[in-house]
C-alpha cells in the first residue's frame, strides 16, 4: 500500500465492516484519545482560580506534574499525592464539580473524530469501555457524554461519610494494571479480546495493546509509535479540536 493510499484509510468504515455484537470490545483510553489534554488539569486549574488551592498545593502540583512528564516519579504516586491534596473533601461535591468543568471547556476538548469512532462501535452493538487512569470526577462526566456505559477508572478512597481520605482505592488502574482490569472485565462480561479494539496514545499502555486483536495507537508516544512501527499496528493520528479545526484524523497502516 502506498503512503497516499494508506492517508485515505477510514476507520469508521473498517468499524462498519467489522464483526456485530456485544463479544467485541471497543476500549478507550481517555487523555490524550478521546480528548485533548489531561483533564485533571481543568480542575486544577479551577481550585486555583477560586483560591481553593494552597500555595503548597500549586507547587506540589506543578511539581508533581512535572516529574511525572520526565518519567522522575511513578504514575501511582503522583496520584495519590494529587488526591492527598482534596482530603476531606466531599466526592458528591466533586461530581458536581467535575460535570461543571466539563460542561464548560471541557466538551470542546473532546476530538469529534474520536466521538464518530465510539459511536461506530456502538452502531455494531460492540461492547464500549472507558478504560482510564483518570478518576472518576473526570472520567464520568466524558463517559456520558459519549454515552458509554463501562468505565474502568481510578476511584477516591472514602471514609463512611462520603469524604476522601486523601488515598486513591487499590489496585491502582495504570499500565499493566489497566491491562489487567480489562481482562477480567471482559472475562466478566464474555468479551473476546482477540477481537476487539484498544485506542489510547500513552506507552505505559502498551501492555494492553498486545492483549487485543485491533490494537489502535492514537497520537501515540515516542514509546507506543516505535512498538506501533515494530509490529505495524494502525496509527490515528487526530486534529486538536481546541485550535479552529474540524478534528479530523487518518488512519495510517504500515
Amino acid at each position: 500500500m502506498t503512503a497516499d493510499a494508506a492517508d485515505r484509510v477510514d476507520p469508521v468504515a473498517q468499524i462498519d465492516a467489522s464483526p456485530p455484537g456485544p463479544r467485541i470490545g471497543a476500549f478507550f483510553d481517555l487523555d490524550g484519545t478521546l480528548v485533548d489534554g489531561f483533564t485533571a488539569t481543568a480542575h486544577a486549574g479551577d481550585r486555583i482560580r477560586r483560591r481553593q488551592a494552597r500555595i503548597g498545593e500549586v507547587v506540589g502540583v506543578i511539581e508533581a506534574s512535572m516529574r511525572y512528564r520526565f518519567g522522575r516519579m511513578q504514575f501511582e504516586r503522583l496520584r495519590t499525592r494529587a488526591a492527598g491534596y482534596l482530603r476531606g473533601e466531599s466526592l458528591a461535591e466533586l461530581d458536581i464539580v467535575g460535570e461543571r468543568l466539563f460542561g464548560g471547556r471541557g466538551r470542546s476538548r473532546v476530538f469529534p473524530a474520536m466521538r464518530e469512532i465510539v459511536l461506530a462501535h456502538q452502531r455494531r452493538g460492540h461492547t464500549v469501555v472507558m478504560c482510564s487512569s483518570a478518576l472518576t470526577i473526570h472520567a464520568e462526566p466524558v463517559a456520558r457524554y459519549l454515552e458509554i456505559d463501562h468505565v474502568l477508572c481510578n476511584r477516591f478512597d472514602l471514609d463512611e461519610a462520603g469524604r476522601l481520605t486523601g488515598f486513591i482505592a487499590k489496585p491502582v488502574i495504570w499500565a499493566s494494571k489497566k491491562a489487567v482490569a480489562v481482562e477480567q472485565f471482559a472475562a466478566a462480561n464474555a468479551v473476546n479480546l482477540t477481537g476487539s479494539y484498544f485506542y489510547a496514545d500513552g506507552d505505559e499502555d502498551a501492555a494492553l495493546m498486545a492483549k487485543v486483536g485491533n490494537p489502535r495507537p492514537v497520537n501515540p508516544r515516542r514509546g507506543l509509535a516505535a512498538l506501533a512501527a515494530e509490529h505495524g499496528w494502525p496509527v490515528l493520528r487526530m486534529t486538536n479540536p481546541g485550535k479552529g479545526s474540524r478534528g479530523g484524523l487518518r488512519g495510517v497502516l504500515k
